[in-house]
């Protein structure tokens, strides 16, 4: 039996890549799940699949975790369903490209406040209760690209540099408690690290407590 059985997993972007596949980790070793997305059907239907498959809880709750209030909406409707999240995945966050000064402002800032501030408003809120269980589990996905300057990709990358850190950080705060937290560095995905095998490089990682993992074993070596 798997540490996770029977808990409760919550994970961000379970609608496709990644996040899909790091919730289809957690069902397949017996672990209930919240997802979260944009899209209410594309939940919908991954719910019907894993109850029928897994034989576990699925809630779905969809939240554009790029508005600045709906982070704290989604803590706030978790609790009032009663629900104890064991392992948080802030997951959602896709890549976006293009030249500053012609992308489009707003563009940059809802990547910021998805990337950064939601991120950030999830995490405390579910410590905070992780703290006084003194029990969880915290796997944030940040970027292979998180410590190199990327053109085209600057405000992008700069809010995966600060997930990176941030982790980091919150690693040392952690200590001598029973809560971890694990940065998943993806390379990009495609022939190197397919979702499947990034979803199960950050999922082995957390599971053993790893501080963090790049996904692919090339990558790591270079």
């Amino acid at each position: 039996m798997s540490e996770t059985t029977n808990k409760i997993a919550l994970v961000t972007g379970a609608g496709s890549g990644v996040g899909y596949e790091l919730a289809k980790c957690f069902a397949e070793d017996g672990c209930h799940l919240v997802l979260v997305s944009g899209s209410e059907d594309e939940l919908q239907d991954i719910a019907t699949d894993f109850r029928a498959h897994y034989g576990v809880r699925v809630e779905v709750i969809a939240k554009d975790l790029y508005q600045p209030n709906a982070a704290s909406e989604l803590y706030s409707e978790v609790r009032a369903k009663g629900i104890k999240v064991a392992y948080l995945v802030n997951d959602a966050g896709p890549g976006f490209y293009g030249n500053l000064v012609e992308t489009e402002l707003d563009r940059e800032l809802a990547i910021i406040q998805l990337n950064v501030g939601s991120l950030v408003v999830l995490t405390k809120l579910f410590l905070e209760d992780m703290i006084a269980r003194n029990e969880g589990r915290i796997l944030q996905v940040s970027s292979a690209v998180s410590k190199t300057p990327v053109p085209y990709s600057a405000v992008y990358v700069g809010t995966k540099a600060f997930v990176q850190h941030f982790t980091q950080a919150m690693v040392a705060e952690l200590e001598g408690t029973n809560v971890t937290m694990t940065a998943l560095r993806p390379v990009q995905e495609g022939e190197l690290a397919s979702p499947d095998r990034v979803a199960r490089a950050g999922y082995n990682a957390m599971l053993h407590e790893t501080d963090a993992v790049v996904s692919d074993l090339r990558k790591r070596l270079a």
